[in-house]
């Protein structure tokens, strides 16, 4: 595999120049463009400029409206619904999250509905947005089936990630964002890509035979991570992102998708929480003492770490010279 210099300015201008060329408009364009950048910065190379020809299909086959403009609105006081209007999910995003966080910060706890969207991006976002005001969050979106439930060997679940934030003021704040799966669909097909390995466990072939390939995993089935209680977590995430919000289930994404390779139509939920109105004063230095005693065990990452030291870093990315032609193919 060779791997191109890329400066993290290239990496947005070469995401936002594809997006516009390919039938958004600015808003959209920039929304995008700003998920990936933050993606490849941070790290999450399954959720960056790899994401791209995904989204790219889906604005070509007209499954997603590039110049679509999300509406909100309040179910309830403590309740918020963005209908995407087939746009991808950040744009909708960014329209809801602000209000969520002014809800939750009023009232204690909040949630927002976002459907009709198009998810293909990492969650964290979400979460963190909510943690650096204050506020404890957790967000899930389901996808198309690619898992199988604990105990059968056919793909019923999506990879459903799941991702969880919490404040420290002054600190980074705790944030994990992870596939209910054995791992991400997007790291597997990276893994098939570059000829790599997976291991054991992760997944089956067409045929339910273990298998170390991720070639042949992707033409079979993905497993859920921690067998039966992954299994359980990866359906909380179906009935949350779709039971809960109204858009469909991944069996049904599958079902009503055309095909083109972009993500199907469904739905998010994220609920935010204050910590300074439901435990009260004095609640950053209860969970610092606990900090201080996890952060004290040898061996200990705390989730989100690894992103933020990523973040500092300002200089270039490598990234798969292959993929970058095939990016700029399309604008």
């Amino acid at each position: 595999m060779t791997t191109t210099s890329l400066t993290l300015s290239e990496i947005y201008n070469l995401a936002h120049k594809t997006m516009l060329a390919n039938g958004c408009d600015e808003a959209n364009a920039e929304a995008l463009a700003d998920i990936i950048y933050r993606a490849e910065r941070d790290g999450s190379h399954s959720h960056g400029l790899f994401r791209i020809p995904g989204y790219v299909k889906a604005l070509r086959s007209g499954k997603v409206d590039g110049k679509a403009k999300p509406k909100i609105t309040k179910k309830s006081s403590v309740i918020i619904q963005v209908d995407g209007n087939s746009s991808f999910a950040p744009l909708a995003q960014a329209v809801g999250l602000p209000e969520l966080s002014k809800l939750a910060l009023e009232t204690g706890l909040a949630a927002l509905s976002l459907t009709n969207v198009h998810h293909f991006a990492a969650l964290w976002p979400e979460t963190e947005f909510l943690a650096d005001r204050g506020l404890a969050s957790i967000a899930c979106t389901a996808y198309m089936p690619t898992v199988a439930p604990a105990g059968s060997k056919e793909k019923l679940f999506g990879t459903n990630p799941i991702s969880f934030a919490w404040p420290r003021p002054g600190k980074n704040p705790i944030c994990f964002d992870m596939a209910t799966s054995s791992m991400a669909l997007g790291d597997l097909q990276i893994a098939a890509r570059d000829g790599n390995q997976v291991p054991l466990g992760t997944g089956l072939d067409k045929d339910g035979i273990a298998t170390t390939d991720p070639t042949k995993i992707a033409a079979g089935v993905l497993l859920p991570f921690g067998g039966y209680k992954g299994s359980a977590i990866a359906l909380m995430v179906e009935l949350l992102a779709a039971g809960l919000t109204g858009e469909q289930f991944s069996y049904e994404a599958k079902n009503n998708d055309n095909g083109d390779g972009g993500p199907p139509r469904g739905g998010e939920i994220v609920f935010a929480f204050s910590p300074e109105i439901i435990a009260g004063n004095g609640w950053e230095s209860h969970v610092e003492g606990f900090m201080e005693k996890l952060c004290g065990l040898d061996g200990v990452r705390v989730p989100g770490e690894r992103r933020h030291k990523n973040r500092l870093d300002k200089g270039p990315r490598m990234i798969n010279t292959d993929l970058i032609q095939t990016i700029k193919s399309f604008a």
